[in-house]
């Protein structure tokens, strides 16, 4: 990529509203953001077209989703380490760029190996863009009002989730597949154009980059998944072990590898302040909750009840209406209360809402759907805002790179395993698996709720004990 030159961190007053500059960076990061959340679930609705288009067979077709999740999950914390060594700038910008060129081949795909291998790479590109978005936000606003910054970053995460079925749906109706990857071109060029001149430049860390924890973090998490896939789709068992087993030695060698370090790729000692630990345990249970819910329903929707798909995306549509209009007002209020509190009061309000779902009656009308998919959205919007900067803050501004890639890592290992639950409740219940999922979904949300509620009692800081994530000294590299 031709350099440029970057903006220049300034000091400004810690009141001043965002400037012009500011707001267009504020900007270019929220259509990226889209277009990677998006792209996540927009190619679900299409698969049985694209399995018969490219001549494959249904199962093998699940591999245009899976390739794009598993190379996400697999560099986000890389990618987080990298954007401390080279500006988060630059992460960003070289993210959209691959996501941009990856989609053309998308666009372009003449078979089921072409378009998986493209997806795997839009999957690196959007890894790049949310690896480094949270700490590009926290470099935009003061501490004291990046709740506003994160509310308005969870508005568009959550809203793009789960719009991702419907705006599906419409691209469909006008066009065939492969317009479902050749739409984000045009978007994605204009977020490129306007982020060039308008993102921050944020501080550098001093250390290297560890290739070796590197290769062992995209191993331990692209094992993980894989486990998570084989096993919901009941593939032989001997494959899931062993990736089962890959994951657990990956995970004991980036673990042994990273012991000291004073800025590890993957982060844990920022796991040692309990409001960092407690806020991550949140988000995994939280999004393990809506992935029940988003893969579960379109099956209840359209196998039990017999409704179309275009009326399936109208379905889930209170869902993520509410949660646009609940996520801003929650990261106003994180700004003035604790996290803690607006968090747990946010999924005990979920974990009704889903509740609610499983016992839907046997014939619903769409009001019985909709006010029960509003409460959930309601509850998962007022979670989301406070979560995140929960996160950011509490970590050091040094760290808000670590801290973004296990923001992203968190979603994502929550979403893929709810999507994995939900096929282990099909094959346990058949066709009541959805209200199965359901209900796990409002186990999960139940348990998030206790572990925000949890965070009350950590003091100001999230710290342990002083200096309980003080590095030791540093292993040869």
């Amino acid at each position: 990529m031709p350099s440029t030159p970057e903006p220049q961190a300034t000091a400004r007053p810690a009141d001043r509203p965002l400037n012009a500059r500011e707001r267009r960076g504020m900007a270019a990061i929220m259509i990226a953001v889209a277009l990677a959340t998006l792209d996540t679930a927009i190619a679900n609705t299409a698969l049985p077209s694209i399995a018969a288009d490219l001549h494959a067979t249904p199962a093998a077709s699940v591999w245009v989703i899976n390739a794009y999740q598993l190379a996400m999950v697999a560099t986000l914390l890389p990618f987080a380490a990298l954007g401390g060594i080279l500006g988060h700038r630059r992460i960003y910008l070289g993210g959209v760029v691959l996501f941009l060129l990856s989609s053309l081949v998308c666009a372009l795909s003449w078979s089921l190996p072409t378009l998986a291998a493209a997806r795997v790479l839009q999957g690196i590109g959007a890894s790049a863009i949310m690896s480094v978005n949270t700490a590009l936000i926290s470099a935009l606003y003061p501490m004291h009002r990046l709740g506003r910054g994160v509310g308005l970053n969870a508005l568009v995460v959550g809203m793009s989730f789960a719009l991702g079925p419907t705006v599906a749906s419409v691209i469909l109706s006008v066009g065939n597949w492969p317009w479902l990857f050749a739409v984000n071109l045009p978007i994605g060029l204009l977020a490129l154009s306007i982020a060039w001149s308008s993102l921050p430049q944020t501080a550098r860390s001093g250390h290297g980059f560890d290739r070796v924890a590197a290769g062992l973090n995209v191993i331990t998490f692209a094992a993980l998944i894989f486990a998570l896939g084989e096993g919901s789709q009941h593939a032989p068992l001997h494959w899931t072990l062993a990736a089962l087993a890959v994951f657990l030695v990956a995970f004991a060698l980036l673990l042994r590898r990273e012991r000291g370090h004073p800025a590890p790729m993957l982060p844990v000692d920022l796991f040692r302040r309990p409001l960092f630990a407690l806020s991550t345990v949140t988000a995994i249970c939280s999004f393990a909750a809506q992935g029940l819910a988003f893969v579960s329903l379109p099956f209840y929707f359209q196998t039990v009840l017999g409704r179309s798909q275009v009326e399936t995306g109208f379905l889930m549509t209170p869902w993520s209406l509410v949660v646009a209009l609940m996520a801003p007002l929650a990261g106003r209020l994180s700004d003035r209360y604790p996290p803690g509190l607006l968090g747990g009061i946010g999924l005990a309000v979920l974990a009704v809402g889903m509740a609610s779902l499983a016992m839907l009656p046997v014939s619903p009308s769409a009001f019985d759907i909709g006010i029960r998919m509003a409460i959930c959205g309601a509850g998962f919007g007022f979670f989301q805002s406070p979560n995140l900067k929960a996160l950011m803050s509490s970590a050091p501004r040094e760290r808000s790179g670590g801290a973004s890639g296990v923001i992203a890592t968190a979603r994502l290992l929550g979403q893929a395993t709810g999507a994995a639950l939900v096929a282990a409740s099909f094959g346990i219940a058949g066709r009541h698996g959805p209200t199965l999922a359901l209900g796990l979904g409002a186990a999960f949300s139940a348990l998030a709720s206790v572990a925000s509620a949890l965070r009350l009692a950590v003091p100001a800081g999230g710290m342990a004990t002083p200096g309980a994530d003080a590095p030791g000294p540093a292993p040869g590299r």
